[in-house]
């Protein structure tokens, strides 16, 4: 596993934004959109690109484009909110739905949805997910698109990561590259990240969401 932290002072200052307790909704999601926008630039820094010419007023002029589209899988609930700073980057990009919740007796992941072409093979892949806790949801995402047939890096896209969660997916021996914002402290007996920045997907809709229910 590969782990890029991306350490500047405008994505601190969209951080702090996330983080604040006090921040609205409007707020904290401007500035979510914002930070993610950040991350997918950077984790794109080494995309494979092909040589092509391009007409500029003035003649032809060599120049670079994406070799071919990745997918993008934001990780319900949460990873919506990094989804659309990933289209407005990759707008050509397809995107795969997959659906985990954490049991919160058990933190372990509970799969309900899964919306992924049946096979992904060379394809890359751009997982986003806001909160890298346990690493449990993650890591069952990621086992999902191999199974699918990913055979290239995952990258992994997240404002937030705890050590134990970055430890679970080294140990998952995925190929992975995860690009955040900050490695926080430590989980709490809670298994949410401290300090963090409390529930994702909570701050961002202002609901809760059981699986169960629905």
């Amino acid at each position: 596993m590969k782990l890029t932290l991306v350490d500047h002072p405008l994505a601190a200052e969209r951080l702090a934004d996330i983080r604040d307790a006090a921040s609205p909704r409007q707020l904290f999601r401007a500035a979510l959109e914002e930070l993610g926008t950040m991350l997918v630039y950077e984790a794109c820094r080494h995309y494979p690109t092909t040589e092509v010419t391009v007409q500029t007023p003035l003649g032809p002029a060599p120049a670079r484009r994406l070799a071919h589209p990745p997918l993008l899988v934001p990780v319900l609930r949460a990873g919506i909110g990094l989804l659309h700073p990933a289209l407005q980057l990759l707008p050509d990009a397809e995107v795969a739905f997959i659906g985990v919740a954490r049991d919160e007796a058990t933190f372990t992941p509970n799969e309900y949805v899964v919306k992924v072409p049946a096979n992904v093979n060379g394809r890359t892949c751009l997982i986003l997910d806001p909160m890298l806790a346990t690493g449990g949801s993650l890591t069952h995402t990621a086992e999902l698109l191999v199974k699918r047939g990913v055979d290239t890096t995952i990258l992994v896209v997240c404002v937030l990561a705890a050590p134990e969660g970055l430890q679970r997916l080294e140990e998952s021996g995925l190929d992975l590259h995860v690009i955040t914002a900050a490695v926080d402290e430590r989980l709490d007996e809670r298994r949410f990240i401290v300090p963090g920045l409390g529930d994702a997907g909570d701050r961002q809709f202002g609901t809760t969401y059981d699986p169960a229910k629905h």
